[in-house]
């Protein structure tokens, strides 16, 4: 169990269908078992530049990230359970694996942003399946026809 001595689940968040659709069951799982949630959005400085030498606005990258992790803050924030949220530079993968150590179960959309239409399993919830500290529930939202 996580130190606080309440349920804590570790949510990966990054503004996807899949990614509300995994924080939407942990408020649910967090109201029954009297838990928190902790929502993660990872960040990370792009490993391409372009032959013109243009030089990146770096802020950008934690600024998109901070306004991705406020906006699903803000929806969730009426639903009777403490959501806390931690904004982390790097891998998301290697964040959500981090975060699971102090977790008593982590929860990922099947896919995020990015990828390849029609894989099960990004590569995210992937390595976290096969890395975490804890169990990990993978949300796979309903097709839509």
């Amino acid at each position: 169990m996580a130190d606080s001595g309440s349920f804590r689940i570790v949510v990966g968040v990054d503004g996807s269908d899949q990614s509300k659709a995994a924080m939407d069951w942990a408020i649910e799982e967090s109201r029954l078992r009297a838990g928190e949630v902790q929502a993660v959005t990872a960040w990370s400085f792009p490993y391409v530049s372009d032959a013109m030498g243009t030089a990146w606005d770096y802020d950008i990258f934690q600024k998109d990230a901070q306004a991705i992790l406020e906006e699903e803050l803000e929806r969730v924030k009426d639903q009777g359970v403490t959501v806390t949220g931690r904004i982390v530079e790097g891998n998301p993968a290697s964040a959500l694996i981090e975060a699971s150590r102090d977790a008593d179960l982590v929860a990922v959309g099947s896919r995020g942003h990015g990828g390849f239409t029609g894989m099960l399993l990004g590569s995210v919830s992937h390595q976290t399946i096969h890395h975490a500290h804890c169990p990990v529930l993978v949300i796979r939202e309903p097709d839509a026809g």
